[in-house]
């Protein structure tokens, strides 16, 4: 069983910046593909970002340049640093873990089997 706890959301104004932290525990952190996804009011989740467990990353078209994922295997953490923050970056931000081992990082939620509570990200404009 593994567990994902969030940290690190807030309220900030447009242009600003927010690191996301999510700590995980009760599994084998360095063999798990970690993402980020979130999810607006009225509006399905999606895939924000990934870091597969050779480091590999990925970045969904409205945050690539501006969101970096990182991980640090040595404190079971991964990160999801966000710089020039929009109004549309608004939502609940989740980490989620792919402990399948598979090779292709993923974006499709349902691939993803462990969940945190969320973290709220606002941005003002």
């Amino acid at each position: 069983q593994v567990q994902l706890v969030e940290s690190g959301g807030g309220l900030v104004q447009a242009g600003g910046s927010l690191r996301l932290s999510c700590a995980a525990s009760g599994g084998t952190f360095i063999r798990y593909t970690m993402a980020w996804f979130r999810q607006a009011p009225g509006k399905e989740r999606e895939f924000v970002a990934a870091v597969s467990w050779r480091i590999f990353t990925l970045y969904a078209p409205s945050v690539k340049g501006r969101f970096t994922i990182s991980r640090d295997n040595a404190k079971n953490t991964v990160y999801l640093q966000m710089n020039s923050l929009k109004p549309e970056d608004t939502a609940v931000y989740y980490c989620a873990a792919d402990t399948s081992l598979r090779v292709a990082v993923t974006t499709t939620p349902d691939d993803y089997d462990y969940w945190g509570q969320g973290t709220q990200v606002t941005v003002s404009s």
